[in-house]
């Protein structure tokens, strides 16, 4: 049996919280505000900040609403955590935030039901600069997140939960819970990633990541993959995670793979410890912690592993 960290407790109760918290129904003020000022339309409460810097407080309720940010810095905070709930509107075809200004933060906002043409509908489309994330549900989409490309940047994810997303069918580019291009920094702590439906959970080409005291259960997942994947290989940490893979699998050949595509970013030295991980109870199979096609030196620790994994393989 795995044993839990206290931190991950603590963790897991805080993203059940955001899971249950209801919905409630939309007021008749204005759902937007900045310094008290109301706005009827998210694209307008961006618009009135520019090229500067401010919150957007968002209340409570169902927005069937998108912006995009092209300037600035925007702080985008629910009123009250977990109950600001973004649904099923995109802008640009994209996602219900399109963020290419000069940063932005994240705080308590629910995404969901977020789907496009081209399968990749996404709560956050990155387009480039630093992102704080935190107390975020993302949830019944095709992507959580998806950035593109920005090596000098930044994103961070504290205090989340990715559930039900990912897609790998009509033959499109798989969509993932969380897909990072060429970020300079990938950070996500104490989030839960759960009941996957398709692609992999965390699948990133950032140069550095940094994935400490997270939950990965896929118990509940539907034709997943990876649990993490780092497709170009990356420097960094992977540890005091816990990973649980679930039954239905398009593929169950491992659960961390480095630079399964390419050799864009080096791989030299990436930690991984500390970790937990199972296997299903009762199946008779067998899986890989780490799969490796970077030929770099990886620096694998003490990990707990269940029956029927293997600490490494060299592919």
């Amino acid at each position: 049996m795995i044993r839990i960290r206290p931190s991950l407790i603590t963790a897991l109760l805080i993203a059940a919280v955001v899971v249950a918290a209801p919905a409630p129904a939309q007021t008749g003020s204005a759902p937007y505000s900045i310094d008290g000022r109301g706005y009827s339309r998210l694209q307008d409460a961006v618009d009135a900040i520019g090229d500067g810097q401010g919150t957007i407080s968002i209340a409570s309720g169902y927005h069937r609403d998108c912006a995009v940010q092209t300037a600035g810095r925007i702080a985008f905070v629910a009123a009250e955590p977990g109950r600001a709930i973004f649904d099923g509107v995109t802008c640009e075809g994209k996602a219900a935030l399109v963020l290419r200004g000069a940063g932005a933060k994240v705080d308590g906002i629910v995404f969901q039901n977020m789907r496009v043409p081209d399968g990749n509908g996404a709560g956050i489309r990155l387009e480039k600069s630093d992102l704080d994330i935190a107390n975020s549900l993302f949830r019944n989409s095709e992507e959580g997140i998806l950035t593109a490309d920005d090596p000098e940047a930044t994103l961070t994810i504290d205090r989340s939960t990715f559930s039900r997303l990912g897609r790998c069918d009509r033959g499109l580019s798989c969509a993932h819970s969380v897909y990072t291009g060429i970020y300079g920094r990938v950070i996500v702590t104490r989030t839960r990633f759960e009941k996957g439906s398709g692609g992999h959970y965390f699948k990133s080409r950032g140069i550095v990541v940094d994935v400490r005291d997270n939950s990965f259960d896929d118990t509940q997942g539907t034709a997943t993959n990876y649990m993490i994947d780092l497709p170009s290989g990356s420097v960094g940490r992977i540890a005091n995670n816990m990973f649980v893979q679930g039954r239905d699998k398009e593929n169950y050949s491992a659960l961390i793979a480095v630079a399964a595509e390419e050799r864009k970013n080096p791989s030299r030295g990436l930690v991984i410890e500390g970790n937990r991980a199972t296997l299903p109870a009762g199946m008779d199979r067998k899986s890989v912690f780490v799969a490796d096609w970077s030929g770099e030196a990886l620096a694998i620790g003490a990990n707990e592993l269940g029956a029927g994994l293997v600490r490494f393989e060299k592919r």
